[in-house]
């Protein structure tokens, strides 16, 4: 990492650590601290589980996906892929947005693929994962408003949810059907820069424009392939939900693990919709995620606030520890089996 991406990547920490103090202290403080402490071990090692099984379960989707761009990664190197993109996604300053292109280099040198190539294969597969979050927001939602009464934030969460349902596949038939006109005005943006950066960083010749159009050319050809393969499609889209149900069941069992006891359909929409604080530019939305998740657990259940805040950390936070320790140690695997470098 170079020492201006290492320095980003600390200032995000700091900013996402300060963000969880102010949570922290606004919750209870030491009643959060308190909570923590008398968590049931045995549950927080089943939390654990499900984020461990979150992974896998991705990982295997995430298979299915980059063999339809034509890449030959077995599934052993796809799940260390993705635990892989987890640790990227951590450990760069705007989390998904700067841990893809860290996380398509991996699968590029991992499978022997093109890096446009592995790039579809790793934004197709976040794409596939936005169907299923929403369905099971707006199940948790509705399910919700089935049983009780929906308070302001609630409400406003599911006009939200509506619009997105409303508005989304018309605009992404829309983008599908001029693809191609897309894939030249992105040629036409990128081409500049791209013939700067060759300019300015040694060891690396400026492209020309052919040279530009035919990696957004391949990059838009392994999204068709994605598309095309309606089996492998399939898989990838029943592990993605498999998944987002394990980090479901993982935060209910946090829930648990504190004392509190909340119906399923709670955390069924919280933890897809507690991806909305991923927005805040910090590695791996660390501080964004969990004020979202806990202000969702307040609307929707009676419990105390450090009640719910211990257990948002118990997930979220532990997860992310999680995550990016199991991460690098899959990088490093990679490493040292010659498959990475």
């Amino acid at each position: 990492m170079q020492r201006r991406d290492a320095a980003a990547t600390a200032a995000g920490l700091g900013a996402g650590g300060a963000v969880l103090l102010v949570l922290v202290v606004v919750a209870g403080g030491d009643a959060v601290v308190g909570a923590l402490g008398r968590a049931a071990p045995a549950l927080a090692a089943a939390v654990a589980a499900t984020i461990l099984g979150w992974l896998c379960l991705w990982g295997v989707g995430f298979r299915a996906v980059a063999t339809a761009t034509g890449a030959d990664v077995g599934l052993v190197d796809a799940v260390l892929v993705t635990a892989g993109a987890a640790f990227a996604d951590h450990v760069t300053p705007f989390g998904q947005a700067g841990g893809e292109p860290a996380t398509a280099l991996l699968l590029s040198d991992v499978a022997g693929t093109p890096v446009e190539r592995a790039l579809a294969a790793v934004s197709s597969f976040d794409a596939l994962n936005v169907p299923p979050s929403l369905t099971f927001a707006a199940v948790g939602v509705g399910y919700y408003a089935a049983v009780a009464a929906l308070d302001a934030t609630l409400r406003a969460v599911a006009a939200g949810l509506a619009v997105v349902a409303a508005a989304a596949p018309p605009l992404v038939v829309l983008a599908w059907r001029r693809r191609k006109g897309l894939e030249r005005a992105l040629v036409q943006a990128v081409t500049p820069p791209a013939r700067l950066a060759g300019r300015l960083l040694p060891r690396v010749d400026p492209p020309d424009r052919s040279a530009v159009a035919a990696r957004v050319g391949g990059f838009r050809g392994a999204v068709e392939s994605v598309a095309a393969d309606r089996r492998r499609l399939a898989v990838a889209l029943t592990c993605s939900a498999a998944g987002w149900l394990s980090q479901v069941v993982g935060l209910w069992l946090a829930l648990r693990a504190v004392g509190v006891a909340v119906p399923l359909y709670v955390p069924l929409f919280v933890v897809p919709l507690g991806t909305v604080g991923s927005a805040l530019p910090t590695p791996g939305g660390l501080g964004g995620i969990e004020p979202v998740q806990v202000g969702l657990l307040t609307a929707a259940t009676t419990a105390t606030a450090a009640s719910l805040t211990a257990a948002v950390l118990l997930f979220s936070v532990g997860g992310f520890l999680l995550t990016t320790s199991v991460g690098a140690a899959a990088v490093a695997a990679l490493g040292a089996r010659g498959r990475v470098g």
